[in-house]
């Protein structure tokens, strides 16, 4: 009988049981522990990251790549660095000088989804904006770099080291050096400035745009005011002023493989426009500054038939350079009406002198855009309310316009308005008219440095800031034809002669030691016909004496495009300095002169220098970057002057390895790359060599 479970048991009780285990105790124990480790763990993670942001972090970082090239950030040294990406070489070293000096761990990309472009603000002062731009060429690569103030008390300021590099271009000095790693400039307007009056300033060809042994160029955005400092064998730096309008700093970088490449695709075409020749028949004629009687025209008619003759009996009839005091004798202003519109008919010359044999003469009159306050012709201006013929300062309480007076060859003058449309139809015409009745060749304009305004302390009009004057006077001058002007930027292009800076009677580099630096600065700009100063320097108030340094400035000035004499030979040296002199003039019209209108035709098709440094055939050679006493017409002749006192030998580095050159003097033939030391040079002789391969 199968057996029957109940439905509904008696339950049974299970018994309870006590487990004491201590694994309460255990829990409060490891709660503690746990929280001790987890402090701990955060005390070593904070020092860890403090250590890695003050010690470990890397110094450099990437903020921005190109195919071949890129920039750094150095954070110690807070500067930006320029480095080839395949051979990491550091071809640039930019310090940031606009801020407290304070460590910046690491610039932040604001704009990191653009792989083109690095965006960041620096403490609030500044945005800075790194753009990769498009190049010149393929090989070159650009960086645009843009510093914008947030407030108006920030003053940027970015410097370029000199460190294993050298740097060339930017203004003519009074002391002037190649490369300019040598000057001393404290910072200042980047303006033309007049160089007599202040030697320490910027002097009379200035382009914004730097050139670096390394293959990098800068050039600075032309549209914004700018200071410029240099600091010997240290930096050069760029400064924005400081003031409401909270002015921007811009500028573009490139790098290209060497320093003739990087000129050759960047700074040959600074201008931008197309280029044109000046006339060239003044490349053969001497030029003879007249320095006769000047007191009275008829006393200066006969000087200057006098001098002439002379000029014909003993050396080569030229040009007769008139200075702008001689040339007011020729022209009568004080009967001159300020015309309202343009007059067929202008102010009429004095009658008491036979100007046909003056138009006989080959002459160069001098003109300028001041006038004296005490001339008849200022004077009429103001009483026929042409006060706006200068340049002048509106006064906002009393309503009227007063012109703005400055000193000029020592009288107090006014200065053209040349934004004035009037007044500068009056001006050239009184030029044109000049030019005819006299039957002058040429024409000299003078007074385009500085500005009126800023020297005064006065905010110029927008028209007019800068060296807005000086290009629009060589507009001006570009329109009469046969015409030199003194101060020039971004005028390279100009069909113009360029008179270079006065200089000292002395062995200086402000005086001849300075000229070759001079002669490849203003090429290197784009400003290859060019006046030489005078030879023997034209800041001496009497004729030069010191026969050993004319013939080595002779020796100099025959290889440039023109040759310019203040004292004349029968002057300051014996009667055989006379045949030499005839012999270098003729050096220069039979030899130099085909030569610069072989290279002139190169300048305007490609926009190369004529006169070049030797590192033209040498951009990888070191030797050549400071060779500042050589220098190449073309790419096949080089000149290796004296241009020290007393010197009868001197060493000459020839560029260009596996080229060969032939020495002129002897015809012995010599390998490019290498020295010749101490090679002898007689008082008569200058060395030249000649590339035959």
């Amino acid at each position: 009988m199968p057996h029957t479970r109940p439905r509904n048991p008696s339950p049974i009780p299970i018994p309870e049981v006590t487990w004491d285990s201590g694994l309460k105790e255990m829990n409060e124990t490891w709660k503690g522990g746990i929280a001790c480790l987890g402090v701990a763990v955060f005390f070593v993670m904070t020092i860890g990251i403090i250590y890695w942001q003050v010690v470990d972090q890397p110094s450099k970082n990437w903020i921005l790549k190109g195919s071949a090239s890129g920039l750094l950030w150095e954070r110690k040294a807070r500067s930006l660095i320029l480095q080839t990406l395949k051979e990491e070489k550091t071809v640039l070293e930019i310090h940031m000088r606009s801020f407290p000096d304070v460590d910046v761990p690491f610039l932040k990309d604001l704009c990191w989804l653009n792989k083109t472009e690095f965006c960041s603000t620096w403490e609030a002062m500044a945005d800075l904006t790194i753009s990769l731009g498009p190049s010149f060429a393929s090989s070159t690569e650009c960086y645009g770099i843009h510093w914008r103030p947030l407030h108006c008390q920030v003053k940027l300021k970015d410097c370029f080291s000199m460190l294993n590099i050298s740097w060339y271009g930017g203004a003519t000095a009074s002391n002037q050096h190649w490369p300019l790693n040598s000057v001393d400039i404290k910072s200042q307007p980047f303006i033309i400035s007049n160089l007599t009056q202040n030697p320490r300033a910027f002097g009379s060809v200035l382009e914004r745009y730097f050139l670096g042994s390394t293959g990098v160029t800068v050039i600075i955005a032309s549209d914004i005011p700018l200071s410029v400092s240099v600091e010997r064998n240290k930096q050069f730096c760029l400064e924005s002023p400081l003031g409401a309008d909270m002015v921007p700093l811009q500028y573009t970088v490139c790098v290209s493989p060497n320093i003739t490449s990087a000129h050759q695709r960047v700074g040959s075409r600074l201008s931008g426009q197309q280029r044109q020749l000046p006339e060239t028949d003044l490349l053969g004629l001497p030029v003879w500054r007249y320095h006769g009687a000047a007191d009275s025209a008829a006393k200066m008619e006969r000087g200057l038939r006098s001098f002439s003759n002379r000029l014909q009996r003993h050396l080569v009839e030229g040009l007769i350079s008139l200075s702008e005091h001689s040339t007011a004798l020729l022209r009568n202003m004080d009967n001159t009406d300020l015309p309202v519109v343009r007059r067929k008919r202008l102010n009429t010359l004095r009658p008491d002198v036979d100007y046909s044999l003056i138009k006989s003469l080959k002459l160069a009159i001098a003109l300028s855009p001041y006038t004296s306050i005490n001339s008849h012709l200022f004077q009429r201006s103001l009483q026929e309310g042409k006060e706006d013929f200068w340049l002048s300062h509106h006064s906002e309480l009393s309503g009227y316009t007063v012109p703005l007076l400055t000193r000029w060859k020592g009288q107090f003058s006014a200065r053209l308005n040349v934004t004035n449309q009037a007044a500068v139809v009056w001006y050239m015409d009184q030029a044109k008219l000049l030019k005819q009745q006299l039957g002058a060749e040429y024409v000299a304009f003078e007074g385009g440095e500085g500005n009126l305004f800023m020297e005064q302390a006065i905010p110029p009009p927008p028209e007019l800031r800068g060296d807005t004057y000086a290009y629009t006077l060589a507009l001006m001058a570009a329109t009469l034809g046969n015409t030199s002007i003194s101060a020039a930027t971004r005028a390279s292009h100009l069909p113009l002669f360029h008179q270079m800076n006065p200089r000292q009677s002395d062995w200086s580099y402000a005086g001849l030691k300075g000229i070759i630096p001079s002669v490849l600065h203003y090429s290197l700009l784009g400003y290859n016909f060019f006046i030489p100063d005078a030879i023997g320097g034209t800041l001496a108030s009497e004729f030069l004496t010191d026969e050993e340094l004319y013939i080595r400035w002779l020796q100099i000035v025959t290889f440039l495009p023109v040759m310019s004499f203040c004292t004349p030979p029968w002057v300051c040296c014996d009667d055989w300095v006379l045949n030499l002199t005839k012999h270098y003039i003729q050096r220069h019209q039979n030899f130099v002169v085909p030569l610069i209108e072989k290279y002139s035709k190169q300048w305007l098709s490609m926009g190369y220098p004529i006169f070049r440094a030797l590192w033209w055939l040498s951009p990888s050679d070191p030797i050549t970057f400071t060779i500042d006493d050589e220098f190449l017409i073309g790419d096949e002749v080089l000149v290796a002057p004296i241009t020290e006192q007393g010197q009868s030998q001197r060493d000459i580095y020839l560029p260009g390895e596996g080229q060969k050159w032939m020495d002129t003097n002897t015809a012995e033939v010599f390998d490019g790359g290498t020295f010749i030391r101490n090679y002898s040079v007689t008082i008569v002789d200058v060395p030249v060599f000649i590339m035959i391969s």
